[in-house]
């Protein structure tokens, strides 16, 4: 008998296997084999932990789970009283996640003022292709990890050059779930969602996850490919291409009775595509956070590349108090009226005379 523990995949005939989290999602052959039977009998959903034990067996590589034992590091009967993710109440976030961190790194400095994220959050980030998005996905990350230790971190980069995935997992020392553009649609979305129903069990055992998405656009892409449904819209874009990736985003939520999800998105902008454009008309404005990026500050080496005036939170003011809200809209106020750029430029400027936001915030108010 041998004591096995992974993610639990679900195939289509409702059997599974379990994944090991530490291979960002890939499947071996070796993985151990969890039958239809216990599925049911358990009502074990895709996405839990699983600690079970399980028998070698000489006809095939993998060996087959006997018996669960545990479920999301909880007993079965313990397992089956928690609420499911569906059911849990939907409330605006109101905590915020402050990214700021000791070195002093402006990304997470600037989003702290200009677009607060809550636990709970829905966020995009809109980007055209080499405005800093991979770098700022990574700074949010550490700066998570960083402030809110508590907080369970993953990561989901679809469709990414292979180096980043290797770039992630040796910079940032959270879960990274990985389908590089070296592997095939139907891994990029598989892998997607199991993720996101990883991240729905911890949110219904009571965690506090940040998952951060790198890209929306890529996955969107990669459903087009695989759902073929012969009813093809503008764009060359399946009419229910983007039915999976927008209900993966919209997953993110505050609940009251448990948890919460936050989901922070990459979305590309001016790609040349009719197709990438219509992803982004499509998601624009179902989130409650946008940081949008500039590609003319890009070009001009002015980091963060932010388009100050079209980014932000809705209902920020539930996420930070009144008198420093003030200041942050005082400043605001000075730097929408100057151009994209130079609003941009003149940011960085004036936060880099200071080593906080909290001294900034101070100084500006004399």
């Amino acid at each position: 008998m041998l004591r096995v523990e992974g993610v639990l995949d679900l195939d289509n005939n409702k059997a599974g296997s379990l994944i090991d989290i530490a291979r960002n999602g890939r499947r071996r052959p070796t993985d151990p084999f969890v039958p239809r039977e216990l599925v049911r009998r358990f009502k074990l959903r895709a996405g839990s932990v699983i600690t079970a034990t399980a028998t070698p067996d000489d006809r095939f590589p993998n060996p087959k789970v006997r018996f669960i034992e545990k479920v999301d590091g909880m007993d079965i009967d313990a397992r089956r009283r928690v609420f499911d993710f569906l059911q849990l109440t939907t409330i605006t976030p109101n905590e915020q996640l402050k990214l700021e961190i000791r070195d002093r790194r402006l990304t997470t400095r600037t989003m702290d003022l200009f677009c607060p994220i809550g636990r709970g959050t829905r966020g995009l980030i809109v980007s055209p292709p080499r405005a800093g998005k991979t770098t700022l996905l990574r700074d949010i990350a550490l700066g998570v990890l960083e402030n809110h230790p508590e907080c369970h971190v993953m990561i989901l980069l679809v469709d990414e050059r292979p180096e980043e995935v290797t770039d992630f997992k040796r910079s940032v020392p959270a879960e990274v779930w990985a389908s590089s553009n070296d592997e095939n649609v139907e891994n990029h979305v598989r892998i997607a969602d199991l993720c996101i129903e990883r991240a729905k069990r911890l949110v219904e055992t009571g965690k506090d996850v940040v998952l951060l998405l790198d890209s929306l656009t890529r996955l969107a892409r990669a459903h087009n490919t695989q759902r073929n449904s012969g009813k093809t819209g503008s764009g060359g874009l399946d009419v229910r291409a983007l039915e999976k990736p927008r209900q993966l985003f919209a997953s993110a939520r505050n609940t009251e009775e448990a948890g919460s999800l936050t989901i922070i998105a990459s979305i590309l902008v001016d790609t040349g595509s009719r197709m990438d454009d219509i992803i982004f008309q499509e998601f624009k404005g179902t989130g409650n956070m946008e940081m949008v990026l500039d590609r003319k500050c890009s070009e001009m080496r002015i980091w963060p590349a932010i388009n100050i005036a079209a980014s932000g939170t809705r209902k920020e003011e539930l996420l930070i108090d009144a008198k420093r809200l003030e200041g942050i809209h005082f400043f605001r106020r000075a730097l929408v009226p100057l151009k994209i750029e130079e609003a941009a430029e003149t940011m960085v400027s004036r936060l880099s005379k200071t080593k906080t936001n909290d001294e900034f915030l101070k100084l500006i108010a004399r």
